[in-house]
């Protein structure tokens, strides 16, 4: 829980108020879906690095021996990686052994896609790109989750909402995080885009999420997945109007309008 509180700010409260099992299933998937993450946006790997990083960690989380394949294949890079990501079978191991192997199936997958766009140097031409793009970083995490919450305690979810509950969540980074991927010579704006089709795709993302979260009852996956996007929804709000980053007070205001 202390590795999860450094690396989200907005997952580590509604994480922690998961019910025992549950709580242990997602944060385990969400360090290793940052352990990955932190491989892809590394400001100093070559991308050659990065790609055949990124594939091996597909490999590990298939194979039969995961602490053995990662501390082997990043035992290299000791110093260069972050600790979330050396450490990512202590992570992998929190997770209950009744759905690891399904949480293991969409780090695989995260991991085998992102390598790609490494490899394509994260081109995105086309709406359909942008689609493809946010999928593989975080609607795959919407899908994933739903399959938490069934095998929890039997909720049931529309995959597509689910979907664009995380498109949403990651087009809302991709706003605000414009300038700093600019600089870093990534662009995630399809051709012609400016800042106005960006904020609508985002918006109608998040009507989506809405109507996701609005179809669950009462219990772990609606207490959940509502702080992410009444945060969302207020950073879209303060990006319209110029702003950029949500004060700790004002997401602090939020979760305790939720029920904190």
């Amino acid at each position: 829980m202390s590795m999860l509180q450094k690396t989200s700010r907005t997952f580590y409260i509604p994480i922690s108020r998961l019910e025992q099992g549950l709580r242990e299933a997602v944060t385990s998937a969400y360090l290793c879906m940052r352990a990955i993450d932190e491989i892809e946006d590394h400001e100093e790997l070559d991308p050659k690095v990065k790609s055949e990083l990124l594939y091996g960690m597909r490999e590990a989380f298939r194979g039969p021996d995961l602490k053995e394949a990662t501390t082997r294949l990043l035992a290299p890079y000791q110093g260069i990686l972050p600790a979330v990501t050396m450490q990512v079978h202590e992570w992998a191991q929190l997770c209950p052994s009744t759905i690891a192997s399904t949480v293991y199936k969409y780090i695989a997958m995260m991991s085998e896609q992102m390598a790609e766009w490494v490899d394509r140097k994260w081109t995105i031409r086309t709406e359909a790109d942008l689609d493809r793009y946010t999928y593989s970083v975080a609607g795959m995490v919407g899908e994933m989750l739903s399959d938490l919450w069934y095998w929890y305690d039997g909720t049931k979810t529309d995959r597509d909402k689910a979907v664009a509950f995380g498109r949403g969540l990651q087009a809302v980074n991709i706003l605000r995080n414009r300038g700093e991927d600019l600089e870093r010579g990534v662009d995630f704006f399809p051709e012609g885009w400016e800042f106005n089709e960006m904020l609508q795709y985002t918006r109608r993302n998040l009507s989506m999420a809405d109507a996701y979260i609005a179809d669950l009852k009462d219990g772990p996956a609606l207490s959940f997945c509502k702080i992410p996007l009444a945060l969302a929804h207020a950073t879209v709000k303060l990006i319209a109007g110029g702003g950029n980053k949500l004060t700790r007070d004002a997401v602090l205001k939020i979760v305790n309008r939720l029920g904190g």
